[in-house]
């Protein structure tokens, strides 16, 4: 389905990029979002922008041109590959890696907070 060289960064076909996030986007309806808890994704929801409430309505606003890179390993949760995107949240860039996930379990949201580093937007 997805490009399975996953041993190191690269740029993904915008297609595989597309349909990522339709499949991703379908899960999430079903199966629901699973919120890695992580220092940095615990501070991100104290930032106002970055409320949990918001977080999943800005993923689901997530569209190709969001795409940062992927698919990366993933070997802690189920094995599925990530994915990064980025996205302007009133004027902050926002960090994003999510997974599928298992079969049948929700899609998770490894990292979401504010970037650390300028993103690039292979797509843009």
């Amino acid at each position: 389905m997805f490009s399975t060289r996953t041993h190191r960064l690269h740029v993904s076909d915008k297609r595989d990029a597309e349909r990522f996030l339709r499949h991703f986007k379908i899960k999430m309806k079903v199966f629901g979002i699973l919120n890695v808890v992580r220092k940095k994704n615990t501070q991100a929801l104290l930032d106002p922008v970055l409320l949990f409430i918001r977080r999943r309505k800005i993923i689901e606003q997530l569209n190709v041109e969001d795409y940062c890179k992927g698919p990366l390993e993933e070997t802690i949760h189920g094995g599925s590959q990530m994915w990064v995107f980025g996205k302007k949240v009133r004027g902050a860039e926002v960090y994003i890696k999510i997974a599928l996930g298992a079969a049948n379990k929700p899609v998770i949201c490894i990292s979401f907070h504010i970037a650390e580093r300028k993103l690039k937007y292979p797509f843009k």
